[in-house]
């Protein structure tokens, strides 16, 4: 007999809210990933709050692209894995979502392909239904791990 997975916090989300917030989870990788950071429409809202230990208080999607278009190496390229997505319910009966806690894996890459850098990262998220669709409101990023290659391996 199969043990039933525990509950945590409010569950009523339908199908679509696990996924909606899976897609945007998807097009930020591709959009991180890719650096087609001009996408971040598709994924945060105009008015979006994102907390990181690189980045600090980033208000509004211009400061988030600006930010994200700045801190990409030239020729790097990174590859985003997000897993343990947990979804919860309505925060407090309005539009908005309490969001997910996933982790995030990172690994970042020298031009020809070598892996000089990884990170591993804990994301609350908080998800919005706007005129656009489902989008990011709120993201707040802590740092779990990190690891570096030597000094002669790195670009």
């Amino acid at each position: 007999m199969l043990a039933q997975p525990t509950k945590v916090g409010p569950v009523d989300t339908t199908t679509t809210d696990r996924a909606e917030v899976t897609e945007l989870f998807a097009r930020l990788a591709v959009l991180l990933n890719q650096g087609r950071h001009e996408e971040v429409h598709r994924v945060y809202a105009d008015d979006v709050e994102v907390r990181s230990p690189k980045g600090g208080v980033l208000r509004g999607i211009d400061e988030v692209a600006a930010f994200l278009e700045g801190v990409r190496a030239a020729g790097e390229r990174t590859h985003h894995v997000h897993g343990d997505v947990p979804v919860d319910g309505p925060a407090d009966g309005t539009a908005g979502r309490r969001g997910p806690r996933p982790g995030r894996w990172c690994s970042f890459h020298r031009p020809d392909g070598r892996l000089h850098r990884s990170a591993g990262l804990r994301v609350r998220c908080t998800a919005a239904d706007t005129p656009a669709g489902r989008r990011f409101t709120r993201v707040d990023i802590a740092l779990m791990w990190t690891w570096q290659a030597a000094p002669a391996d790195r670009p």
